[in-house]
């Protein structure tokens, strides 16, 4: 089997079946779900931290093994890139939903402390209440957006991963797809919850859910290509991809967990988080 095909196989199960167990979950847990999808997100923070800080980081620094002071410093523009283009498209994304949602005022945490907030389902429902078929579709495709803004830069890190992978059975791919996997499980719950929330079937949701995985196996195809450019274009899709996932969980996952849930909890959660993907990435 060609390498490319298996890293669409790799990735749709660990971005669309990931995230569709993770609607699943969330769909069988009872509605008021906060606290739990806090402690998740919050894990899934901490394996992303990993993942980052043990792997993407360190592979920039010396691709292929040709490291240097020009990789050191095209890690550091990538790592810019990676997070300045992930926070001002969810700045674009916020900037045309928050305004048109009722509770959302000057008092409002910027970060969102709500399930339905947290991928703007409550904007999707705001239109759905009006009835304007046509505004709920625009308020659908912003909400797909908003996660596919999450799955695009993870697919990248299974992509590249990949790169001069002689089998398909290559040990670094697959384990980048097993921690992002992992990752994905919270995040489609935290998907679910506020769709069935809102009154839609279990069923559907559950379906929507898991679609929302797919943008990982685009991201996955887009960091292969990159990466066997060569050593620079490896370096700059790990640091970009490296530096989206350090927006995702700083400027999103964390903050959200804990003003879903204002505890200590989410931060131990953070930790056991780390310590799994440091023993998938390192054993």
């Amino acid at each position: 089997m060609p390498v490319f095909v298996w890293i669409i196989v790799v990735t749709f199960i660990s971005g669309v079946l990931g995230t569709g167990l993770g609607g699943l979950i969330g769909s069988i847990a009872r509605r008021d779900s906060s606290r739990i999808v806090s402690l998740f997100l919050s894990f899934a923070g901490g394996v992303m931290l990993s993942i980052v800080c043990f792997d993407l980081i360190e592979d920039a620094l010396d691709p292929e093994g040709a490291g240097g002071l020009g990789f050191l410093l095209l890690t550091i523009a990538g790592l810019f890139l990676g997070y300045l283009t992930v926070f001002a498209l969810n700045r674009v994304i916020d900037n045309n939903t928050n305004k048109e949602v009722a509770h959302v005022d000057q008092n409002h945490p910027a970060t969102a402390d709500d399930l339905g907030e947290l991928i703007h389902s409550d904007h999707y429902q705001h239109h759905q209440e009006s009835g304007n078929w046509r505004e709920m579709f625009v308020a659908g495709v912003i909400m797909a957006c908003a996660i596919a803004l999450h799955n695009l830069p993870e697919g990248m890190v299974i992509g590249v991963s990949y790169t001069g992978a002689e089998t398909v059975m290559d040990r670094a791919g697959l384990v980048m797809a097993i921690v992002i996997g992992l990752h994905n499980i919270p995040e489609g719950m935290a998907v679910s919850v506020p769709l069935i929330s809102g009154g839609m079937s279990r069923g559907r949701a559950v379906l929507i859910t898991a679609l929302s995985g797919a943008p990982t196996i685009v991201g996955a195809l887009i960091g292969y290509g990159i990466g066997g450019l060569g050593p620079a274009a490896l370096c700059l899709a790990l640091s970009f991809a490296a530096g989206a996932m350090i927006y995702v969980v700083f400027g999103e996952l964390i903050p959200e967990s804990i003003l879903m849930w204002r505890s200590k909890t989410p931060a131990f959660a953070i930790l056991v988080g780390m310590i799994v993907g440091l023993i998938v990435i390192y054993v």
